[in-house]
């Protein structure tokens, strides 16, 4: 069976956001806004060992949902916006492809009701 590289890729980060600790951190993150926060501010605000951290700060970056930027001995960690609005879209593109939302959308129900 082909499976297209967007689902592979949505599949691997939705199994990255699937670990409470990786989805804490991106919330984390994903609030500190386009400026991110300093890894050691990440590590105190998620009460974690350095190596914890790591292990799973690694793992986001692979799967591109968090950048990293070093600046002299700071290393900054921020959502990758444009990944997480591309993982939304995917699981939202085809919603009601199927369905009759738009039928429903016409006549007042909501949406999804």
């Amino acid at each position: 069976m082909f499976v297209s590289m967007k689902l592979e890729r949505a599949a691997a980060q939705l199994e990255a956001l699937g670990n409470p600790t990786r989805l804490g951190v991106y919330r984390l993150l994903v609030r500190a806004g386009p400026d991110g926060m300093p890894v050691g501010a990440v590590q105190e605000r998620m009460r974690m060992a350095a190596s914890t951290l790591s292990h799973h700060m690694r793992r986001l970056v692979e799967t591109g949902l968090v950048t990293q930027e070093r600046h002299a001995t700071t290393l900054i960690c921020r959502a990758h916006y444009p990944s997480m609005a591309g993982l939304i879209g995917f699981l939202s593109e085809e919603c009601c492809a199927d369905g009759r939302c738009g039928a429903r959308r016409a006549r007042g129900a909501p949406e999804h009701a």
